[in-house]
């Protein structure tokens, strides 16, 4: 009788790719986990229990193949793991590193419900991937006919490239117009190398450009190229641009130099591990080295730049969140790296003001408490009377969260229509929005989100434009 590859669990412990060791990994920006090596990811493949209603499938918002994949990795059949983990998601390499799986596949893993710690899927998604990409399983898409009908995709981040390789793979002419240098959007500029090195992403990139996908950088629409001139040009037209407007502090002294957006901070060390030249960080501007740093907000924008401020040799870095750890919004497995690495997290504090002649030099901190709960069943946070100090700071990182921009004021399109938070107002059933022919996906759609529901929404809105096309 064969012996059983599955179910584990109950004698084979949880385990992850070895962590880099956290003083080493302060001083600069490569990824943290190293690899599995193959024994090691079928072991922990076999882990899985094979349930019959797998809840980590149903909470991927891609519901991934997950067990049918960890069964084949635990087997040894990698190929085919991988070729059915391309099938419902365009990057699983990518979303292995970044995606949240502590509040996604992994934290609804079944096993972990029954007391035992939850399959390491992230990490052997990862793994499956990689070597995916080292054997040569990766292929460029080679569509079985090609079609007449074109589409202009606005947005080269996460799901203006899902979008892309679909409707590639189905045979349109597809071309993606991005205001940045490099393609990726948030995948490039907005996470450090040390969550996702950009090799990573380039290889997509480039395997998409191989596909017949026409990219092309430096063109912001509304400026280099109009949206009416897009719609002529093409058949259909996907928007796809993310939410990049960084939300704002108010407060006495929230004009100080020093006080700067998430944003803009991880962008230009992205473009400096790159290579490339940034004034902004050798003047001292978005500079940590040898500063107090204070990032405001609990979100994972928030533990990447305390992170980032870190690896710029900051003197010191510290968080502040007006809830407590427990409601924190950002990754569990982030907020641990964060605090081996050395930043200090402050709990139940919210900036009031600043400090500073011109220049920040502190922050203003009221004390919170948690009050009763609001409409989305999450306790309020609310001031304790007289608790106040100043925080010292040279440096403070608003990661508040990001808005949209007003596109139909940017392009000229004032029938393009929105709701009341800016988002592009969009069918939700066929993506399509209040212009015929013109669709809408991702962040600027559902607001700032993850990563791998722009991918969702990418994917499926290129399903979408497919059937307009064709009818």
């Amino acid at each position: 009788m064969a012996k059983q590859p599955m179910l584990k669990f109950v004698d084979v412990p949880r385990d992850m790719p070895e962590k880099r060791d956290a003083e080493a990994r302060r001083h600069d920006f490569h990824e943290i986990y190293k690899e599995f090596i193959t024994q090691k990811a079928e072991e922990q493949a076999s882990r899985c229990s094979q349930c019959g209603v797998p809840f980590c499938q149903s909470h991927c918002p891609l519901h991934n193949n997950i067990p049918d994949w960890l069964r084949l990795t635990a087997t040894g059949r990698l190929q085919e793991a991988y070729q059915l983990s391309q099938q419902t998601n365009t990057f699983p390499e990518i979303c292995g590193r970044i995606c949240p799986q502590d509040r996604l596949c992994e934290g609804n893993c079944v096993i972990e419900q029954a007391g035992f710690e939850t399959v390491t899927i992230g990490a052997v998604e990862k793994y499956i991937t990689d070597t995916a990409w080292e054997q040569g399983w990766v292929q460029p898409a080679t569509p079985y006919e090609e079609l007449d009908s074109s589409v202009g995709i606005i947005g080269a981040g996460p799901g203006g490239l899902a979008a892309a390789d679909r409707l590639r793979r189905l045979g349109f002419k597809v071309t993606v117009y991005d205001r940045n240098d490099r393609s990726g959007g948030l995948l490039t500029y907005g996470i450090p190398g040390f969550k996702l090195e950009k090799d990573v992403v380039m290889r997509r990139v480039d395997q998409l450009v191989q596909s017949g996908v026409e990219i092309v950088n430096n063109c912001a629409v509304g400026k280099d190229i109009s949206f009416d001139a897009l719609r002529e040009k093409h058949d259909a037209v996907l928007i796809a641009t993310g939410v990049y407007k960084a939300r704002d502090l108010g407060g006495p002294g929230a004009g100080l130099d020093g006080i700067v957006p998430a944003l803009e901070y991880l962008t230009a060390s992205n473009h400096l591990n790159f290579g490339d030249d940034v004034p902004e960080i050798d003047n001292g501007k978005l500079d940590a080295k040898g500063k107090n740093v204070v990032v405001i907000g609990g979100g994972d924008t928030a533990m990447d730049c305390v992170r980032t401020a870190i690896r710029q040799g900051a003197k010191s870095v510290k968080c502040l969140y007006r809830r407590d750890r427990a409601n924190m919004p950002g990754s569990v497995r982030e907020t641990r790296n964060a605090e081996e690495e050395g930043v200090e997290f402050v709990w139940l504090a919210a900036p009031k003001g600043f400090t500073g002649d011109t220049s920040v030099t502190g922050v203003i901190v009221q004390k919170m408490q948690l009050g009763a709960a609001d409409a989305s069943g999450r306790q309020t946070p609310e001031p304790v009377e007289g608790a106040e100090y100043t925080e010292p700071a040279d440096l403070v990182i608003k990661a508040l969260g990001f808005s949209p921009e007003d596109l139909p004021a940017l392009w000229d399109t004032p029938e393009l229509e929105v709701t009341r938070w800016g988002t592009i107002k969009a069918d939700f059933n066929t993506y399509e929005t209040s212009i015929k022919g013109v669709f809408a996906a991702g962040d600027i759609v559902r607001g700032a989100s993850l990563v791998v529901w722009a991918i969702h929404d990418g994917r499926e809105a290129a399903d979408r434009i497919a059937a307009y096309l064709e009818n």
